[in-house]
C-alpha cells in the first residue's frame, strides 16, 4: 500500500458548538453572545492506552478506594478534604445556588493598555460573536468603541464551574476574549531567578549577538511553522505499518562553550550562512500542511475526502452534460 495524502482537516458546514451563551454588558448596552474556542488540539496524533499481553485497550473503572466497587455516577459527588479521610460533600445543586452573575453576563469592568497585561496571565483565547439575529447594533457599538480607544476591555464570565477574568479585543468583525489567571495562580520569579549570577556582558559581545539577531530577523508568520515532534510520530507510525525496521537515531548533544566570543563570531558566520539558501527557492515556497496528520498513510477501503470530492464533482457534471 503506497503513503497517499489523507487530509485531515474537515471544512464543516457548521461552526463548532459554543462553550458559552449570555450576554455582553458595556454599562446600559447589553446583547447576547456566544464564546467559542480560538484553538484546537483534534489535530495532533494521540494514542491509547493498550495491554502489551492482548493489544486490548485499557478501560478505567470509577471505583470506591475502601471497597473497591465501582460506583456509578449518579453515586458520586464533589467533596472538599478538610482533613486526611475527612471530606465535605458538595452537591451540583450547591454549586448551582452560588451561581454568579458572570454565569449569564460578562460586564465589561474597565479598560487597560494591552502592555499592561503580563503573559504569564493569558491562559487561552475564544472567539466572541452576536448570538441569533438580534444585537448586531449593540454588539458592533462595543466592539468599536474597545477599537477605538485602543484599549482592552477586562471583565469576568464563568466557564467550567470557575468565574474567570477575561481580556476582550476587537478581531475583524467580532471579538477575541481571552482568559486570565488570578494573582494567585502566578508563581514568584524570584524562586527561579535568586540564583542567577551577576555576569558583565561586555560591549563586543552585545554587538556580535545583536548581528546575529539582526542576520535572523523577520515577521511572525505562524503559517510557517512546522511541529516537527509531530511530523516524527507521523514517519514513526507510518513505518511501523509497512512493517519497517525501527532504529534510534542519534540524539542532538549540547556542547559546552569554552570561549564565548569565539562562539559568537562563528554564530555570526553561521546565521548568514543559513539566509542564503532560504532566499533562493522564494518562487516555490512549500505551501504549510493543513494539518500533520495529512502524511499518514490511510486506511484500506477508506478513500480520501479529497477523492471523493471529485469524484462527486466528476458525477454532477456528467448528469448536467447529459
Amino acid at each position: 500500500m503506497s503513503p497517499c495524502p489523507v487530509p485531515s482537516r474537515v471544512a464543516y458546514p457548521w461552526p463548532p458548538r459554543a462553550n458559552w451563551k449570555g450576554f455582553l454588558r458595556l454599562s446600559l448596552v447589553t446583547c447576547p453572545v456566544a464564546l467559542y474556542p480560538a484553538t484546537s488540539e483534534s489535530e495532533k496524533i494521540s494514542f491509547n492506552q493498550l495491554n502489551r499481553q492482548t493489544g486490548h485497550r485499557i478501560k478505567y473503572l470509577k471505583v470506591d478506594a475502601d471497597t473497591g466497587d465501582e460506583v456509578p455516577n449518579e453515586d458520586i459527588v464533589k467533596g472538599y478534604e478538610l482533613d486526611k479521610g475527612q471530606y465535605i460533600e458538595v452537591s451540583k445543586e450547591e454549586l448551582e445556588e452560588i451561581a454568579l452573575e458572570s454565569t449569564r453576563t460578562i460586564e465589561i469592568d474597565e479598560f487597560v493598555d494591552r502592555s499592561d497585561i503580563d503573559p504569564r496571565y493569558l491562559i487561552r483565547p475564544y472567539y466572541i460573536r452576536p448570538d441569533g439575529k438580534v444585537g448586531h447594533d449593540a454588539f458592533a457599538v462595543i466592539r468599536e468603541t474597545i477599537r477605538e480607544m485602543d484599549k482592552v476591555a477586562i471583565g469576568r464570565v464563568v466557564l467550567t464551574n470557575r468565574e474567570h477574568i477575561i481580556a476582550l479585543e476587537p478581531m475583524d468583525k467580532g471579538l477575541v476574549g481571552t482568559l486570565l489567571r488570578y494573582p494567585y495562580e502566578v508563581r514568584s520569579e524570584q524562586e527561579y531567578f535568586d540564583e542567577i549570577q551577576d555576569v558583565k556582558v561586555t560591549k563586543d559581545m552585545l554587538d556580535l549577538a545583536r548581528h546575529i539577531v539582526n542576520q535572523k530577523a523577520g515577521r511572525f508568520e505562524p503559517e510557517k511553522f512546522e511541529d516537527h515532534y509531530e511530523t516524527a510520530l507521523i514517519e514513526l507510525i507510518n513505518q511501523k505499518r509497512a512493517g519497517k525496521l525501527i532504529t534510534p537515531k542519534e540524539r542532538p548533544r549540547g556542547e559546552n562553550v569554552v570561549d564565548l566570543m569565539d562562539a559568537l563570531r562563528k554564530s555570526v558566520g553561521s546565521a548568514a550562512a543559513e539566509i542564503k539558501p532560504l532566499k533562493k527557492p522564494a518562487k516555490k515556497t512549500k505551501k504549510p500542511a493543513a494539518g500533520q496528520k495529512e502524511m499518514l498513510m490511510p486506511i484500506a477501503g477508506k478513500k480520501s475526502a479529497k477523492e471523493t470530492a471529485a469524484k462527486k464533482a466528476a458525477t454532477g457534471a456528467r448528469r448536467r452534460s447529459a
